[in-house]
């Protein structure tokens, strides 16, 4: 004898619609701040203030890898980091608007993310392929889950307007 199972509520699928919008919402965040230190940093004098914070890491002035990354920030210039500021505060704005379109359930901003996430999947498969590391790998998983998640509960999540 089979049990009936009740139809699953709708709320059961809005959870990970929640944490979608939270992840938007702290990468927002976490791109606002870079790009804030980013436009701080921009008129410092960034070879000595390396020079500085690898004095004050005890890291040895030989590593090889520390040596290649002080002859980069001897390269950055004040605009090009203030370009690169400009770009990484735009892109925390798109973060900024998928969370907000996201929270009020229009489809647009569930394609919106669905698009952003599918485009970077190549990307970190790539990264992951030429070397493995764990926060490329854990970016990507988020990536596939809200691709996923977004495309498979569409019509439920998201505001349809028919004409």
């Amino acid at each position: 004898m089979h049990e009936v199972i009740p139809a699953e509520p709708a709320k059961k699928h809005v959870a990970g619609l929640y944490f979608i919008i939270v992840m938007k919402f702290l990468k927002c965040l976490l791109f606002v701040t870079l790009a804030i230190v980013m436009y701080c940093l921009s008129d410092n004098d960034l070879p000595a203030e390396f020079a500085r914070l690898m004095e004050f890491l005890r890291v040895h002035p030989g590593n090889q890898f520390f040596q290649q990354l002080a002859v980069k920030v001897g390269q950055l210039t004040e605009a090009n980091i203030l370009w690169a500021a400009a770009g990484t505060f735009i892109y925390s704005l798109f973060s900024l608007v998928e969370g907000i379109g996201l929270s009020l359930r229009v489809g647009w901003a569930g394609w919106l993310a669905i698009g952003e996430s599918a485009f970077f999947i190549p990307i970190e498969i790539f990264e992951l392929l030429r070397h493995f590391k764990w926060p490329v790998f854990v970016v990507l998983v988020l990536n596939i889950f809200i691709v996923e998640y977004l495309y498979r509960h569409r019509h439920r999540l998201f505001r349809h307007h028919h004409h």
